[in-house]
């Protein structure tokens, strides 16, 4: 059985989601990696040292997990940490798209045009588009690919616009034939 499980992808390809649906159904604690990276969701960010030295405990803490979200860059000393890797890759358009919707559920109309939050809903969405195009100096598909390069544990790629229930059911498909 793999315990240490790592699912990564772009922000919105939906790590989050799959690994709390995981948990609900292995013996797995769920954890996500924006609760070691921010202090304040979203707006205010840990420094990297501090962030390894949170998650650190939870990781060796734990015999079970799944750590969803990307570590890529600030949690290169975890690589050998984990069994499995799933790699999830949804279309661009369905991303920002899925994105857009939970930016407005978190702050509503507080995004618009003279909200409270256009700018940083605005740099927060211009950033995410990048993902399928950019080169190695941002969060991208490109650094993503190049990161699991070196992975010592077998990758599950998922790529394609699924359902939860769909990617649940594969991902316990690759664990009871492995």
């Amino acid at each position: 059985m793999y315990r240490k499980i790592h699912i990564m992808g772009a922000a919105g390809a939906g790590t989050s989601t799959l690994g709390a649906s995981l948990s609900y159904v292995l013996p797995h604690r769920h954890l996500d990696t924006d609760d070691y990276f921010w202090i304040t969701k979203f707006t205010e960010q840990r420094q990297v040292p501090e962030r390894r030295k949170i998650l650190k405990p939870d990781l060796s803490q734990n015999e079970n997990w799944i750590l969803s979200g990307a570590v890529c860059g600030w949690g290169d000393t975890f690589k050998n940490c984990f069994d499995l890797v799933i790699f999830l890759w949804i279309p661009s358009d369905i991303r920002l798209e899925r994105l857009r919707e939970r930016e407005f559920q978190r702050y509503g109309q507080e995004i618009l045009v003279g909200g409270s939050k256009y700018d940083q809903s605005k740099a927060f969405l211009e950033w995410a588009s990048l993902y399928d195009h950019a080169g190695m100096d941002v969060r991208s598909k490109a650094l993503h690919e190049h990161w699991m390069t070196d992975l010592s544990c077998p990758i599950l790629r998922i790529e394609g616009d699924y359902t939860v229930s769909e990617r649940v059911h594969t991902v316990l498909d690759y664990l009871n034939s492995n």
